[in-house]
């Protein structure tokens, strides 16, 4: 490959007006504020006056990455998932993005999927940004202020990789696009313009990430462009992100879609790139997910990978190497359940041909397919531990990590209760009647001199935090029953007395530390007690004779764990598969989305987790599919940046054993492809791959015409098991395999070139 100069790549708009950088002046209208960026008064800035300063230029290059997505529910509150094989949406019935794909009114005109962002857009949005910055950063007539050279050379190095990034997202949707690597002028000549193809594209990518690689990392460990980072550099490129564009980059060139005989990109060509980026990444610390977690957590490690933020210094997690910076998914409220506080649908349930691919717990397939054109009929594995009257029974890991089904648990809750604790303690005046000896190791004894006693605790000291349950505890022994203790609580500084908490509480004669506790809840709802300022009067009885030793006297404050009530999916149950087919907060699968879900998420407490965009899984799995293709399932491949030689069907199984699935078996090549694509299914479940790896398989024909659910009628303690087939969708056309590009640009580009842009089948 040509090798070029820093900051510039091979010139793909030739045919054009040569790019003046003193016409920028007119045109650089910088995203910033006026505040960060002194503008002029007319609002403009130059390139002169931007990089000419270090924090303008910062600022420029921190907005090259601003076009980076925020993946997740962004398809009008659903996921991707709902619109491939994977799902179907609650949403179908109702005005919007699904039930306008779901009803084939997808056109050059109105595309569901671009709602949240127009890629198209978007992304040359995104690329003209960087090309802008790489331009100027490297003119020495505009680049006048000092930059410290390895800080400058990170930063071009980054913005080459965004550029790539932002290339590997147009041509996954679009095929081959225009290839830019300067910024267009207002007054380009558009008509030279030409649509790369898939594999100059890739070439191009390539080409940028390459050359960022070849940047030396710094010494220092806060600058330029590197392998660590701190957890401060959240959102943050760095060179496993590169990696990763360059391993899924070629994965699509290699795969059915796309690839053209006579092209470089082989599966073997496929092979030695996906092998250097996953060697790389192992070699620089990354590791499979795999950190124990209590049974109260999460299921599995696999199960809590996904309800766990990221942190970028690969502290604890060094499986990511990209995720969503902000956009929590949100499953609770978007795909919930409706026993879940505050959701608003069911969103994305999953579809049962999905179900069916979770392997058991024993590495068998439980089903090997359908003999009917509906999928109401699967073929079941004889040799397979599966019962059809026990289906959710002996399920791989990741299904239960992934899919709420007929009476999985909701909450993991083993009772275990996060409490607020307020330690209060006795004054030695004012008292009434009452007299206070300090024993030692927090022990106080009380004792009653005559009628009315009573003593002062001191203050909260900040106020009671919001809890579904609050007490007053205390460990005591006592020489005899107090038949009519009362609480009053105070306002410093205020009346001796207070409101009382009730009345006639009784505190049993102890010998032996006994613990003792009253339920405040209501009093505190019906009485507003809680502020810092605020404390107790403890009234001990109502004469003398009373003797009371206490230790631990404090408020307790707590939310009960979610109460074990499972999730029914059968007809009737609490989540149950509903027939009124406009209610969206019903399941039409019969199965809820799991994933990503802190079963702890409420209209209270968002805890879900944030999609992945790039992990170390992904990279395992598109060598695996390179290596097998190339040469084989068990051949190994050699590294060539000395890691460990290893075959496609290791790969896979380093995948598996990571949630304790038993490794797969020596096989024939047919038979590997289908577990290969099967194990990719379950591991990338609801993670924007399936919808993009049915189309470069070019099996979107099969897959995605319809789904089916499992519908669940309960009788005593007997469940029956029906397949319910959903409605056809018709978005399994050939011209699905590609987005259609927006009727506008597409009438612009022809005004300009005398040719039409647009993809098949969506003129």
């Amino acid at each position: 490959m040509k090798k070029y100069s820093t900051g510039s790549m091979p010139k793909k708009n030739s045919g054009k007006r040569p790019l003046s950088l003193l016409s920028l002046v007119a045109v650089a209208i910088i995203a910033f504020s006026c505040a960060d960026l002194e503008l002029p008064s007319d609002g403009r800035l130059t390139m002169e006056d931007i990089f000419s300063n270090y924090q303008k230029t910062r600022n420029f290059y921190d907005r090259c990455g601003g076009w980076v997505p925020q993946v997740g529910f962004t398809y009008g509150d659903s996921p991707l998932a709902s619109f491939c094989d994977e799902a179907h949406d609650a949403s179908d019935n109702r005005s919007g993005v699904v039930n306008d794909w779901y009803n084939n009114r997808t056109s050059a005109f109105n595309n569901p999927l671009t709602g949240y962002i127009n890629p198209w857009n978007h992304y040359f949005e995104g690329i003209r940004k960087c090309n802008t910055f790489l331009v100027s950063i490297n003119d020495p007539a505009l680049a006048t202020y000092a930059f410290n050279e390895e800080e400058k050379s990170g930063w071009i190095a980054d913005v080459h990789v965004l550029r790539a990034f932002y290339y590997l997202q147009l041509i996954k949707r679009y095929g081959g696009v225009p290839l830019k690597d300067v910024p267009d002028e207002v007054t380009a000549d558009f008509s030279k313009d030409v649509r790369a193809t898939f594999e100059q594209c890739v070439d191009f990518i390539l080409a940028d990430c390459d050359f960022a690689l070849a940047v030396p990392e710094p010494a220092n460990n806060t600058i330029g462009f590197r392998w660590y980072i701190s957890d401060n550099d959240r959102g943050k490129v760095t060179r496993g992100f590169a990696h990763a564009v360059k391993s899924q980059a070629v994965l699509y060139a290699a795969s059915p879609l796309w690839f053209t005989s006579g092209s470089k990109y082989t599966w073997e060509k496929a092979a030695e790139v996906t092998k250097e980026a996953l060697d790389q990444c192992l070699l620089h610390g990354y590791e499979l997910y795999n950190v124990p977690v209590a049974e109260d957590v999460a299921q599995n490690p696999y199960a809590y990978y996904f309800i766990q933020r990221s942190d970028p210094s690969r502290s604890v997690d060094k499986e990511t190497i990209y995720e969503t910076t902000a956009l929590r998914t949100n499953v609770w409220r978007n795909a919930g359940t409706p026993i879940t506080e505050g959701m608003s649908k069911a969103g994305a349930g999953p579809s049962q041909e999905l179900v069916d691919s979770y392997e058991m717990k024993d590495g068998t397939q439980p089903v090997l397919g359908y003999s009917d054109a509906d999928h109401l009929r699967p073929i079941l594995n004889t040799t397979s531990l599966y019962d059809p009257a026990k289906p959710y029974e002996g399920r791989d890991p990741r299904f239960y990590a992934s899919i709420y089904y007929n009476n999985s648990p909701r909450s993991l809750s083993s009772g275990v209760i996060e409490k607020e604790i307020y330690s209060l303690e006795f004054t030695s005046a004012p008292v009434n009647n009452t007299t206070f000896t300090d024993e030692g190791s927090g022990v106080v004894k009380l004792a009653t001199t005559g009628g009315d006693p009573w003593i002062h605790t001191t203050s909260l000291g900040k106020p009671l935090a919001s809890a579904e349950k609050s007490l007053i505890t205390f460990e005591y022994k006592s020489n005899t029953t107090i038949a009519n203790a009362e609480f009053f609580w105070c306002v410093d500084g205020g009346p001796v007395g207070g409101k009382s908490s009730g009345e006639n509480i009784r505190i049993a004669q102890a010998n032996d530390w006994t613990r003792f506790e009253y339920d405040l809840t209501a009093p505190i709802n019906n009485l507003n007690f809680g502020a810092a300022n605020h404390f107790f009067r403890f009234d001990l009885g109502s004469g003398a004779g009373y003797e009371i030793s206490i230790r631990n006297f404090q408020v307790e404050t707590f939310n009960p764990p979610p109460a074990p009530m499972p999730v029914e999916t059968f007809v009737g149950g609490n989540c149950g598969i509903s027939d009124r087919v406009t209610d969206v907060r019903f399941t039409r699968t019969g199965y809820y989305m799991r994933k990503f879900n802190n079963y702890k998420s409420n209209a209270n407490v968002d805890a879900d987790g944030l999609m992945k965009i790039f992990r170390l899984g992904e990279l395992y799995l598109n060598f695996a599919e390179a290596a097998y293709q190339a040469y084989g399932a068990d051949a190994p491949v050699p590294s060539t940046v000395g890691g460990s030689a290893l075959s496609a069907r290791e790969a896979v199984n380093a995948i598996r054993a990571r949630v304790d699935m038993p490794p797969l078996p020596a096989m024939s090549s047919d038979d590997f492809e289908k577990r290969y694509r099967n194990e990719r299914r379950v591991e990338l479940a609801f993670e924007e791959h399936r919808f993009f790896d049915v189309r470069r398989w070019k099996i979107l024909s099969e897959t995605d015409l319809f789904v089916t659910g499992m519908k669940i009628v309960k009788s005593g303690d007997t469940y029956t098991y029906d397949r319910i087939k959903l409605k056809e969708r018709g978005t399994n056309a050939d011209k699905y395999l590609m987005y259609p590009i927006m009727q506008g640009e597409v009438a612009k580009m022809e005004e300009s070139t005398g040719v039409t842009w647009q993809n098949p089948g969506w003129n």
